[in-house]
């Protein structure tokens, strides 16, 4: 099986890339800078000379903060990039999965969202994410939709690398306490990937791990698991104004692909703790 795999190089693309290599897949992995989606002819270029099974569309533009001042590139690279992957995916009639994000919830639900509540994002980013889905179910046949939540992995900036780094150096940290998700470990989402590639169950799908927790509570947990001297204290999302904002609580939860019977999402608690016994050298 050959991969073409966009936004490679980034946390989430990186991992996949290894972890399909590892498999003995056939893996093209591009940078953003490599292969950039909102021009659809080097996409169309580069799918045509590879000729993948499989398009993995990892390419996006995650600064939330910064997409509020640039709507412009957050809709080109979030929405139109989407669409010419969809594009390209249906030309060639290759598999798409596109990942896309919990923040396209509005978080005034008390309970975890499943694949068929409704939509209503709140940022730039979320917007520009969720009309990337729209576009792509309007232009693909054969596609995947994972939304994924609270992405960490040893590439890129994330919030475990964060906090670890500043715990190092501080006596003390505050980490919002009423902001509610499901930290995800890249590795849980590759290898969800491969585990549904083959089954043509194409659709939406929510792509965490179980369970849930705050911000606060996680960055306990890091703390705690790696025995660092730093008092972890809660704060409300009010003490720390961003410019772009968050639904406070986004919890999904795995429906569909517990509909088929597919999902392999660990608990959360686990995956971190094999994240840190992983890379607690490097961290």
């Amino acid at each position: 099986m050959r991969v073409l795999i966009t936004g490679g190089k980034g946390q989430l693309g990186s991992d996949i890339t290894k972890i399909f290599k590892s498999k003995n897949l056939e893996v093209f992995s591009f940078s953003s800078k490599q292969l950039d989606i909102t021009n659809i002819s080097a996409l169309h270029k580069i799918t045509e000379e590879i000729n993948p099974d499989i398009l993995i569309n990892c390419a996006a533009y995650t600064k939330v903060d910064d997409c509020e001042t640039n709507m412009e590139k957050a809709f080109s690279v979030n929405a139109i990039g989407a669409k010419n992957c969809a594009i390209v995916a249906e030309k060639f009639n290759k598999t798409l999965f596109h990942i896309s994000t919990d923040y396209i919830f509005n978080g005034n639900q008390k309970k975890p969202y499943i694949e068929y509540d409704s939509p209503a994002p709140l940022s730039i980013y979320a917007k520009s994410k969720f009309f990337g889905e729209q576009l792509v179910k309007e232009h693909c046949n054969k596609f995947f939709i994972l939304r994924v939540a609270g992405v960490y992995g040893i590439n890129g900036e994330n919030f475990v690398k964060t906090i670890v780094n500043l715990a190092k150096s501080r006596e003390e940290l505050k980490v919002v306490n009423d902001q509610i998700t499901t930290p995800t470990y890249t590795y849980e989402i590759a290898n969800q990937i491969l585990h549904i590639l083959d089954s043509n169950e194409f659709g939406t799908y929510h792509c965490t791990c179980e369970g849930e927790c705050s911000w606060y509570e996680f960055a306990n947990h890091i703390i705690s698991a790696l025995n660092i001297n730093c008092k972890i204290i809660p704060c409300s999302t009010d003490e720390f104004p961003r410019p772009a904002k968050r639904p406070s609580y986004s919890v999904l939860e795995n429906f569909n692909l517990k509909l088929i019977k597919l999902n392999i999402m660990q608990h959360w608690q686990n995956a971190i703790e094999n994240f840190l016994e992983k890379n607690v050298s490097i961290l």
